[in-house]
This record gives C-alpha cells, structure tokens and sequence, in this order.
C-alpha cells in the first residue's frame, strides 16, 4: 500500500482562510470575554478520551477557528495520512519504512499487520520478565538497570518512575544512557554485581554510548562478581535484533523488534522489558490496553471530537499563527516528573525539520520547543516567565486526581496549585487591580503606579488541562499514545515525515571522525574554531 499524496498546508484553501480568520479577529481573542460571552464554554471545549479528560477550553480558540482547522486536517490529507499508517503504509518515505507503534498494542489476534510476530516477542519477552521477578523474589536479583540511550532509555525510564506505585517491592530500577563516565560510576558503585541484571537496549547493539556503556557494565561484572564468563549469560539480557552481535557479548537472552518502530515510539515493544520487569505481566498489558484504546479513539472518533487530532491542530494554530514558539508541560505529579524530557524526543525529534516529504524548504515553523517541570516546582523556577514575560508559552497542566499516597492535604494543595496556575494564567491582573491591592513586601518609597506596573499580570496565556483519574498503567499508555497522534497530526498538516531523524547522523559522524583526533592532536584540516578547542582540551 502506497502512503497517500498529500496538499501542503500553506498551498490550502483552508490554510488561507485561517489566515484572514486570524488576522481579522482570531488574534484579538480574549479569554475573560469569551467566558463572560459563553457561559457554556467549558462544556463546549472540553471532552472525555480514554483514561484522559481535556478541558481545552482556556485556548485561543472558538467555532471558527476550529472549523478551519478541521478543514486543513481533511484538505492536508490528515486523516488518510493516519490510516494508511495504521495499515502499514510506507509513510516513512526517506526510509521506505512502514510505521507501526500502534501494531505493538493491538490485542492477539487483531486484524493488525505482524499480529502474530508482535504477540511471539510479547509473550517470550513478559514470561521472562516474570522469571526475573521470580529471581527478585527469591533474593537473587535485587537491581536491574538498564543501558541504553534516546528511546531506549527515555521512554522505559518516564514509564518506570510513573508506575513506581505499581512496581515489584525490593527491586531497584536504574537507566544510565549518557557516554559521561559520570553517569554510569555512582551507579555501578551502588550496586552488588551478583544481584544485578543488566539489560543493554540497542536495536543495531552498535550505538556508540550504549555499546560503550556496556563495555563498562561488562567490565565491572568480571571484576566483582567472581562468576566469570558464565555469569554473563545469567545477568544480562539485550533488547535487540542484532542476536548474533549480543552472543559474540555473552548475552544468551535477545528480544528483537522491527525497522517499523521508531526509537522514539518503541516504549512498548522489547524496549519495554525493564518497565515489564518492574510492573509485571498484568500492569504491563494494562499499558498496552490503554494505548490501544487512545488508538482507536484517534482512528475512529469524529474530528470534532477527536482529542489527538484537536490538539495536534491546535498546535499548528498557535506555532504558524499565533507565531508561539515553545510550549511548556507541567505535570503536577512527580511521577510524571521525566515526561517533559520524554515529549521533548517524542516531538523535537519528530517534527523538527526544515523541508517537507517532497524535500522542498518550509516556510513556516514547524516543532516548538517543548520544556517543563513537574508542578509545583515549576512554579518556583520558570513560572514568573510565563506570567509576566514577553514571550507567550502556551501551558499543559496535567492533574490526576487521585494520587497513591496516602497524604490528603498534600494532593488538595497540589491539585489547588495546578488549578490556580491555569486560571492566573488566562485572568491575569490589571493595573487598576494591583492598585487596589496591599503589597506588604514593596518598596513603602516607590511610586504607586509603578508598582502597579510591576505587580499587573497580562493575562490572556492560553492552557490546556489534562485530568487522569489516577496514573497507573492504563492511564500512562493512554497518555503516551494521545501525545504520539498529536505529534503524526502536526506533521501531517506540515507535510513532514515525524519518522526519520537524519539531524541526530551528522554529529555522530563528526565524532567519529574527530575521536582519533582527540588522541593523536591532529588539528590538520578542520575550522579554527573545532582545531583551537581540540588543542586546548589535549594541551
């Protein structure tokens, strides 16, 4: 099956009459207004996908806006892009690739392409993860940690500190994925290498600071554990498809995966054992349910009602329109404290390109920067530039409702903080209102009106609110294929592939070349700038 041909979105009627629509009236939105104006709102842009309640209604956006933006998705190709994706279409283009992630979710005996091979690895892959809880059990295995790098560590790491409620007690989980020897030394040094398992997550088991990495992973379990050679079969494992590169390592134990899953979107194919081994079988496949479920939301649900695909425009509005260039997540629940670093990947790395499939230069922006914290101690850090900067940054708040601890006041605390941030956000405060107000902290000496400026907030920054009912295996799947969709919308109305990252080759290659370099000093024909520092870090 051929991938669809596509209308560039700035080629598209819908396109320029989002144009006039924003330059008409769609810029001089305002929140407060449109509240006072619309005292259904909130119902209105608000909706239930599974497992993620969205209020979308503190964006700058209307009925008009929306019904453009749904004109574009259908006049881009947006939704024949998607399913000829769940098809198994090549819409991978550069690499002739068929994009499969939501292949790895879909329950035995689906009517999904490789159903059969997906469900072979799933179920060798889970019955081995829980033999390794068996050996967790039993005292042997105490820690696993997990070497790998980009997806291979990013996503398995975001899932495994979400879901900690949900883990094995008396197993330790740790990622090392940075080439800094900095990384992997207090970690190892924590550990007893006869109760520790080692998994190193490599598709090709050549990616340079995993397999380095390892080497020293390897190293350190000859050294320490008296077991030798032999040992190694027994605590190391290997997420990839190179099987013959592994055994030449000692590692007798391989689950592979397919050129069909991306790094960034392989959470829950083999990559996901160390997540499988700190959850077990059952939470594991509570996972995948619940990424299947969004799946099919955003294959079958109307575009009007259709969370992925509105939020996914809603990002093309505000990056191409609006002209916002970064958009920062707040999660107010620490275990969803590595999810900025994991959408930062999932999103930059997808859609930050610079030409379209066909390899014309874009003139527009394509992926904003996506950064955060988790609630509330974002507040304290970055939010002060969000209230008051001269940058607008639209916010995700993600609350869950429940929380697994026991602590009441301190959830009622959080949940308020995340609900008054969103709503300073879109009030803001007029001079006139600062005015009226006592600052006990100020100047007694400064000017009245000048410290009304200081102390007035803008107001009108728009934010999305996403509410789980609590964070548990299904929830986070649901969560994580709600975010993949919405980064395959943007892209498709951009007209980019969100499947290849040819920007991460040239670096790698650059260092490769500049290794020996580092050892010999030999400076002979790179830029001033390359030679000047080499000299100084080999002098």
């Amino acid at each position: 099956m051929s991938p669809p041909t596509f209308v560039r979105c700035d080629r598209s009627p819908a396109w320029a009459a989002l144009r006039q629509h924003f330059d008409s009236t769609g810029r001089q939105l305002d929140l407060r207004r449109a509240f006072g104006n619309e005292p259904q709102r909130f119902e209105r842009w608000s909706l239930q996908a599974p497992q993620v309640f969205a209020d979308l209604s503190k964006n700058l956006i209307d009925e008009v806006t929306v019904a453009h933006l749904i004109a574009l998705a259908h006049e881009t190709g947006v939704l024949a892009r998607r399913d000829a994706m769940f098809a198994g279409a090549e819409i991978n283009s550069t690499e002739g690739r068929a994009v499969l992630h939501t292949a790895l979710r879909a329950p035995k005996g689906a009517a999904t392409p490789f159903n059969a091979e997906v469900h072979g690895v799933l179920d060798a892959m889970l019955a081995y993860a829980e033999s390794v809880r068996g050996r967790v059990r039993a005292g042997e295995i105490s820690d696993v940690l997990n070497i790998g790098i980009g997806g291979s560590d990013l996503g398995p790491a975001m899932a495994t500190i979400a879901l900690q409620a949900h883990a094995l007690p008396g197993l330790r989980s740790h990622y090392v994925s940075n080439v800094d020897g900095h990384d992997i030394t207090p970690v190892l040094a924590a550990l007893d290498p006869r109760k520790t398992l080692v998994i190193v997550a490599s598709k090709t088991f050549t990616t340079q600071e995993t397999m380095a990495n390892a080497a020293i992973a390897r190293q350190w379990f000859l050294a320490g554990s008296g077991l030798g050679e032999a040992g190694i079969a027994r605590h190391f494992a290997a997420t990839t498809t190179n099987v013959s590169a592994a055994a030449a390592f000692g590692i007798a134990t391989t689950f592979g995966f397919w050129d069909w899953v991306g790094g960034r979107y392989s959470l829950m194919s083999a990559i996901g054992l160390p997540v499988a081994v700190a959850i077990g079988e059952s939470n594991f496949r509570a996972l995948l349910a619940g990424a299947h479920a969004m799946d099919r939301h955003f294959a079958e649900a109307e575009p009007a009602g259709n969370l992925p695909l509105l939020l996914g425009l809603i990002d093309v509005w505000y990056r191409n329109f609006h002209g916002f260039t970064s958009r920062s997540v707040a999660p107010y629940h620490q275990g969803l404290r590595r999810l900025p670093a994991y959408l930062q990947q999932l999103e930059m790395e997808s859609n930050g390109k610079c030409v379209d499939e066909a390899g014309e230069p874009l003139p527009f922006g394509t992926s904003p920067v996506v950064w955060g914290e988790p609630g509330t101690n974002g507040q304290h850090a970055y939010f002060q530039m969000l209230h008051q900067g001269t940058d607008v940054v639209p916010v995700e708040f993600i609350l869950v409702k429940h929380p697994d601890h026991p602590h009441a006041d301190l959830h009622t605390k959080l949940l308020a903080n995340g609900l008054a941030q969103s709503q300073a956000l879109m009030l803001g405060k007029s001079a006139a209102e600062a005015l009226a107000e006592k600052a006990p902290t100020a100047s007694a000496t400064l000017d009245r009106q000048v410290l009304a400026a200081h102390r007035s907030f803008p107001g009108n920054r728009p934010s999305t609110t996403l509410v789980l009912d609590r964070l548990d295996p299904a929830s986070l799947g649901a969560l994580i294929a709600m975010y993949e969709h919405r980064v395959f919308t943007s892209a498709a109305v951009w007209g980019i592939n969100a499947f290849d990252q040819w920007g991460v080759e040239l670096g790698k290659a650059l260092c490769n070349a500049l290794l020996p370099r580092l050892a010999s000093g030999d400076t002979s024909g790179l830029d001033a700038s390359t030679a000047g520092l080499l000299r100084q870090l080999t002098s």
